[in-house]
């Protein structure tokens, strides 16, 4: 097709964010959250045409548009994939959600925190379509700049701190991946993706880059040690902030680990899987024993996302089938799951203005719908069957469980612990004596926070008992990029010998 979907769906967010910033406000007619909500709408309701019109069988890259930039040098080219394409649908299904839920929860500056979320998902979808390494290079940094400002304008008291804590790790990781880039034109004249999976990359080279594009991968899935940033930044942002970064950006170093890591530099990927085994059951049980003893609600779901993401770099560097695909499920399974948590959370701080667990218990004799939807995404957070949770976790064992037995045995305690930190959560907030006083003053959902759990809900019950559109979608471009792999490594023991 001629129409520029792709760039129409990035460029589209930041029309509505000009719109918003160059308009007149209104204390009666608050014209930015409309325009907002009906951009984000609108995008996502784009990016399902394109997944209508995305061609299932085909592993190549679809809808790609390539246009000059700095000419000889590099150009604006953008496509996707299977891998991809559900990313970026992820990201415009969760992007409205956070505008609704932040009528009750943004008292001041609505229009410049709207304008920093459309921004945001501007960037967010550019970093999955991006096919030129520079081009995703600035859409991935970009990205932090509207997450720094809600973090450090709209957040809690140590939001400062937290705001600059987040900015240095992200950067500081990313500057090494960005000399990665500058190496690789030099070495191959070229940051075209498409053209240097065809090229290669020289396998004595790979070893450094591979670890140049790590350091920025790992500082943002987060693993393990580099993920003390996250609980700091979930604990001050506000509500939507803290959807956001456990929905969206936590998923676009998972998907640059897919993208680049495996894809580009398969032989240094082989080499340092005992590297990212090790580090992935550290996030996985580690973590998961901190969780366990945390008095903050959202401080205990932080650390249960590094968890949850230490699952994901296990089974994308299984090298199966099964592992990758399990990765990606797990990763739109975390972006909904999170999300539902993060905004349960918000529900009754707005309430009660404060998140420690000791203050709570007994609710649901006063807000039984609250409790209900929260067992739901409780459950789904710790893998139960009939939930996304489960599809993800299952397919990532399976895969490790193929190429090592012992890491696959040690992973599983995660599940456990998963279980065990989630329903302790559930227990002391839902369950038990009234001890506070103010919980009975407490007021059960509104229609508006009724609606976005709903939603969430529908969905990850939905893609639970039936995963086969997310699945299929994603199977022949999985396939390609092992193969891919394969032939590499191939080429490259051929050399050696």
């Amino acid at each position: 097709m001629n129409f520029p979907i792709l760039s129409s769906l990035i460029i589209l967010p930041t029309i509505g964010a000009l719109f918003i910033l160059f308009g007149r406000s209104s204390s009666k007619y608050n014209a930015a959250k409309y325009i907002s909500l009906f951009v984000s709408l609108a995008n996502f309701i784009l990016s399902l045409y394109l997944w209508y019109l995305f061609d299932k069988a085909n592993s190549g890259f679809q809808f790609v548009e390539e246009r000059i930039w700095l000419e000889g040098f590099i150009n604006y080219k953008v496509g996707i994939d299977g891998i991809s394409i559900l990313f970026i649908i992820l990201t415009t299904f969760i992007t409205p959600l956070c505008i609704i839920s932040v009528n009750s929860t943004i008292k001041n500056r609505l229009k410049d925190f709207l304008v920093a979320i459309l921004f945001m998902e501007t960037m967010m979808i550019g970093v999955f379509c991006s096919l030129d390494l520079v081009i995703f290079y600035l859409f991935f940094e970009a990205g932090l700049i509207p997450m720094f400002l809600i973090i450090g304008i709209w957040g809690g008291e140590r939001r400062v701190y937290s705001a600059f804590k987040f900015f240095l790790y992200t950067l500081l990781g990313s500057v090494l991946m960005l000399i990665a880039i500058i190496t690789i034109y030099w070495m191959t004249g070229t940051t075209d993706v498409i053209e240097l999976y065809q090229i290669g990359i020289d396998a004595k080279y790979q070893d450094l880059l591979w670890l140049a594009f790590f350091s920025s991968f790992a500082v943002k899935t987060p693993m393990w040690p580099v993920h003390t940033w996250l609980p700091d930044a979930h604990v001050e942002a506000p509500t939507a902030g803290s959807v956001l970064l456990a929905a969206i950006l936590l998923k676009m170093a998972g998907y640059g680990f897919i993208r680049f890591s495996v894809g580009l530099f398969p032989v240094a990927s082989e080499y340092f899987v005992p590297l990212v085994f090790g580090l992935s059951l550290i996030a996985i049980v580690y973590t998961s024993l901190v969780a366990l003893m945390q008095e903050d609600m959202k401080k205990l779901i932080a650390y249960s996302s590094v968890a949850h993401m230490g699952f994901v770099t296990m089974g994308i560097f299984t090298m199966t089938p099964q592992g990758i695909e399990g990765s990606i499920f797990q990763m739109i399974s975390h972006g909904i799951i999170s999300a539902a948590l993060f905004l349960c959370v918000g529900v009754v701080y707005e309430r009660m203005h404060t998140r420690e667990i000791n203050k709570y218990g007994g609710i649901v004799s006063v807000m039984p719908r609250y409790a209900v939807v929260f067992m739901i995404f409780t459950l789904g957070s710790l893998g139960l069957p009939g939930t996304t949770g489960f599809i993800g976790e299952f397919l990532i064992l399976l895969g490790t469980f193929k190429v090592n037995f012992l890491v696959a045995t040690i992973a599983s305690l995660g599940v456990i612990l998963g279980a065990a930190y989630m329903l302790w959560l559930y227990k002391r907030v839902v369950f038990g004596e009234i001890k506070n006083t103010e919980v009975n003053k407490l007021v059960d959902l509104k229609r508006s926070e009724m609606i976005i759990l709903s939603v969430l809900a529908f969905v990850s019950i939905l893609f639970g008992f039936y995963p086969d559109p997310l699945l299929s979608t994603t199977s022949a471009s999985v396939q390609g990029l092992i193969d891919l792999f394969n032939i590499n490594i191939n080429i490259s023991t051929a050399s050696n010998l």
